[in-house]
């Protein structure tokens, strides 16, 4: 068994890691310390890579943030949380949420919070206050939002 591989080998390997999704630069970091290359090795490599265009910060957190909060529908403040966590800047961050129009997050923001209230079934009524803003909250939306749309919803049950 191989423990380690050749830079061009690597170069490769990387190729079809980027290619196959999105990549931000600390998960690229992360396979080239798994494959054992060295600090010089693994800078050219990233280069070649962004040279080539098979890695780019700005589309990787385009691509999250837009599939997060369409597919998991994540608020704002829990994407941005998680592209800070893959140490992307906070100019790619901002780039990145600008791909969510307004209409589109409320429209999410309406529909998970009325399908969150709605399958609670909690009888004592700060329970279910505290439940739904946990979700809500937990799912990154802000608390101003979260916090109106409780009262709307008390009103209306």
């Amino acid at each position: 068994m191989k423990s380690f591989c050749t830079p061009k080998e690597a170069l490769l390997k990387l190729e079809h890691f980027c290619a196959y999704q999105e990549r931000c630069h600390a998960e690229v970091v992360s396979k080239l310390y798994s494959l054992k290359m060295t600090n010089d090795e693994s800078e050219q490599i990233i280069v070649q890579l962004i040279e080539s265009n098979f890695l780019n910060e700005t589309r990787f957190a385009c691509s999250f943030a837009r599939g997060k909060h369409r597919m998991k529908q994540w608020g704002t403040i829990r994407i941005t949380n998680e592209l800070k966590a893959r140490q992307i800047s906070p100019t790619n961050i901002t780039i990145a949420l600008k791909e969510i129009s307004p209409e589109e997050y409320d429209t999410t923001f309406q529909q998970l919070s009325e399908r969150c209230w709605e399958n609670l079934r909690e009888k004592d009524v700060l329970k279910k206050r505290k439940k739904f803003c946990d979700y809500m909250l937990r799912r990154g939306f802000e608390s101003f939002l979260v916090y109106d749309k409780v009262k709307e919803l008390e009103k209306n049950s």
